[in-house]
């Protein structure tokens, strides 16, 4: 199997569990890389021997590239961070659709499609996947367009680029439409980087949460996909603890 696994620094580096800590226990138990880290501490990661996965590739979350308004400012931020990610070896930069705000879906999804294309060769040429995050607008994220993977798909469809693809995250979209399995392996060829978390509560992947992630790691594992699927839940208790149990579960 080649996934590579990665866990997201902001659900982890909290509530007295300090950097170090995150580094050294994910470095000592195998983990490939963290992402969503913070960029004064990415020398700190590399120091450690592990790679940095993902970070932003632009603000924001809700004001995001299904405005035509915002791609000049998007463009900038996404050019400006590959030329980052180049430098410090980050393969994935995630990019996000913004809020509906009353757009069309249709709408949307073609100005997200005309936002990124302004930078995909770009990408391209520097080897960096962009990577446009799937979030349900049921529970944390209300009004946010890209919630749905047949609408993410299309955006890609619409950019055709091998450097523009979905972040599918696993505990949004089981929010959103279930069907998890299934989607990952129809999607496949638009999908550039996972998020996992347990269902409902975004907490560990436990037998108290809804999805059997061995079986959907291994439907991940059969599309041939060899890149890296990044925890983001928040732990029920002891951070070491419970990296090593995400760690298990999902080395299938």
């Amino acid at each position: 199997m080649g996934l590579k696994q990665s866990v997201s620094w902001w659900c982890f580096v909290r509530d007295g569990f300090a950097a170090r800590d995150l580094v050294g226990h994910a470095a000592r138990i195998g983990y490939a890389a963290c992402e969503l880290v913070p960029e004064e501490h990415w020398g700190l990661v590399r120091d450690a021997g592990l790679a940095i996965a993902a970070v932003g590739g632009h603000a924001s979350l809700t004001d995001g590239l299904n405005r035509i308004e915002n791609h000049s400012r998007i463009e900038d931020e996404i050019r400006a961070n590959i030329q980052k990610a180049v430098t410090w070896s980050i393969p994935n930069l995630i990019c996000f659709s913004g809020n509906r705000r009353g757009l069309p879906d249709d709408e949307g999804a073609q100005n997200t499609a005309q936002g990124l294309a302004r930078v995909a060769d770009a990408a391209r040429e520097a080897g960096i996947m962009l990577v446009v995050e799937l979030l349900n607008s049921k529970v944390d994220h209300d009004d946010y367009q890209c919630d749905r993977t047949p609408w993410g798909v299309r955006v890609c469809e619409q950019v055709n680029s091998p450097n523009v693809k979905l972040l599918y995250d696993i505990y949004h979209m089981q929010i959103m439409e279930g069907d998890v399995i299934r989607t990952i392996s129809d999607s496949a060829k638009w999908i550039g980087h996972y998020h996992t978390a347990g269902v409902p509560g975004r907490r560990d992947m436990d037998d108290t949460q809804e999805l059997y992630y061995p079986a959907i790691m291994r439907a991940i594992a059969a599309t041939g996909y060899d890149r890296y699927v990044g925890h983001e839940f928040i732990p029920k208790g002891d951070p070491a603890l419970v990296f090593q149990a995400a760690f298990d579960v999902c080395s299938v």
